[in-house]
């Protein structure tokens, strides 16, 4: 219920944008007063950053580093390592666009070590995002938009940090329908607000919103399967399934997994056992596949 709290009060903000907009003439209509700033690595977060301006009509920018990363992985995580041991940020170029001249606030990036990779953290400390509608996406080799949601929701305690959208890189092609129907929800519930009846604008709840997962319960050897099947060959997943609840989701249905992620090696100052989630969505016709996992 907060998290569609929180989408009403977007909605109600982005309703009061569009119908000012529709009111002046084209010459005299503002610059878009959404915009999408992120920072890719790899072209992934890029890629659904244009998505959302796109769909959005929104302006956009790329944050930029002064010096960027090497393209190699293994040289750009060094870096970020020895950069964390130091307590320092990577310098990013002066910015075009100027924050305070919008209402909403798209933020992309690529999650490393488990949030928002350093730009953002760089930008953050540069930009105030105060009063703003601010709308995370991701992307990931596994997961990481819940905890960098709530990172930002700590560097920036006095922004609207709404529900976010994530997506695995090895899952991009599902990205453009995914993407729609997030948007979906928030353009469906203006379309049910836009009314006087203040009744029917508490009740109101996106056709685009799944139910929520009903109680877990243990798995059976049916559900293991679409589990094990899900995560096998992933290499950084080494987990087990314990319980499990589902839901009917448009695309077909989407299981939520309470699993134990297990070392993968057998090596001293390997990370103990913990307890993971794991959404795996099963469409039709189609393998299991787990689309993130929240540790």
């Amino acid at each position: 219920m907060k998290i569609m709290k929180f989408i009403v009060l977007a909605v109600v903000a982005l309703m009061t944008v569009v119908s000012c907009t529709q009111k002046k003439d084209a010459k005299e209509a503002p610059k878009s007063k959404v915009l999408v700033l992120y920072y890719s690595q790899t072209s992934n977060t890029k890629t659904v950053a244009q998505e959302i301006a796109t769909r959005l009509d929104a302006d956009i920018e790329e944050i930029t580093l002064v010096e960027p990363y090497d393209t190699a992985f293994q040289a750009t995580i060094d870096r970020c390592k020895a950069d964390r041991e130091k307590g320092i940020l990577p310098e990013i170029k002066p910015m075009k666009s100027n924050v305070a001249d919008y209402e909403w606030i798209f933020i992309g990036y690529p999650i490393w070590f488990g949030t928002y990779a350093p730009p953002i953290a760089s930008l953050l400390e540069k930009v105030d995002l105060s009063d703003k509608k601010v709308v995370p996406f991701c992307t990931f080799g596994s997961g990481g938009l819940e905890s960098s949601m709530k990172d930002l929701t700590e560097a920036e305690p006095n922004a609207m940090i709404l529900p976010g959208y994530g997506v695995r890189a090895a899952r991009m092609d599902a990205m453009p329908k995914e993407l729609e129907q997030f948007l979906k929800r928030y353009s469906a519930l203006m379309a049910v607000l836009d009314t006087t009846n203040v009744a029917a604008k508490k009740q109101a709840e996106s056709p685009f919103e799944p139910a929520d997962f009903p109680e877990q319960h243990p798995v059976s050897a049916e559900e293991t399967a679409i589990f094990d099947a899900a995560v096998n060959g992933y290499p950084m997943l080494n987990a087990k399934a314990k319980t499990v609840a589902s839901r009917t989701v448009l695309d077909g249905i989407e299981y939520l997994f309470t699993a134990m992620d297990m070392p993968r090696e057998n090596k001293p100052g390997m990370p103990p056992a913990s307890e993971i989630k794991v959404y795996v969505l099963v469409e039709k016709d189609k393998a299991p596949v787990f689309t993130r996992v929240v540790r």
